[in-house]
């Protein structure tokens, strides 16, 4: 299903941190939101689930407004969420931690994740199935979250940087099961600070500064918008 934002201003106390963000996250398709740290990126997706409750704006997926709701009601109307700090359990084993996540889908069995699937994307994991979640590496914890994510089997699910500070062999890896949630129809809306990744994965492109999206595009039409990557991405 296809989630569009529509003017979402935020606050932390009296400092506003989001300016009327605007941006649509269709079904089946990776947008990226990029952008340098600290303008805004996590906020926007701490404000979808509810984390972060916004001032004024919309949330729709559908017919369906999700602005104001609370974080366990938006997860229950099928929005996922792979934050940048992982937040697995800890003291959980893999196995716990994924049981966690599990959500009845009325999705076509086709393109259900099942926890068996997981741990054939991600075959560290089922290694370390017993393992508690804080005896696991820093890899390890991203997979886990998001393949707890997945196994809720969400219509949307947002990726804050899930791939910082990864190994190159696990940022691909990371990289092909993104892909493949896109492929089951599922809208993704991503998460980065690096524009390779979004030239690899992404089918569209917004740029946030202080706040505000300056740039929406496809993929290619910001790697050919020069004064964009100056202005707003590169360091």
């Amino acid at each position: 299903m296809r989630m569009e934002i529509d003017g979402l201003q935020c606050f932390y106390g009296k400092s506003q941190v989001l300016h009327g963000v605007t941006l649509d996250v269709p079904a089946g398709e990776i947008t990226c939101l990029l952008g340098r740290n600290g303008v805004g990126k996590s906020t926007t997706l701490k404000s979808i689930m509810g984390l972060v409750t916004p001032r004024a704006g919309s949330i729709r997926i559908g017919d369906a407004q999700f602005a104001g709701l609370l974080p366990h009601e938006i997860a229950r109307r099928g929005i996922g969420y792979v934050p940048e700090e992982r937040r697995i359990f800890p003291t959980l084993t893999v196995l716990e931690n994924l049981h966690m996540g599990e959500r009845p889908s009325s999705r076509s069995p086709k393109v259900v994740w099942t926890i068996a699937e997981i741990l054939a994307k991600f075959p560290s994991l089922e290694k370390r199935i017993r393992s508690k979640g804080a005896h696991l590496s820093g890899g390890e914890q991203q997979m886990l979250s998001i393949g707890r994510a997945l196994v809720a089997n969400p219509d949307v699910i947002l990726i804050d940087e899930p791939t910082e500070g990864l190994a190159p062999v696990i940022v691909e890896v990371v990289e092909q099961v993104v892909r493949e949630i896109a492929a089951r129809g599922v809208a993704v809306l991503l998460v980065e600070s690096k524009l390779a990744i979004a030239e690899r994965l992404a089918t569209r492109v917004f740029v946030m500064s202080k706040g505000e999206i300056v740039f929406s595009g496809s993929a290619a039409e910001l790697a050919a918008d020069a004064s964009v990557r100056k202005q707003h991405l590169e360091v």
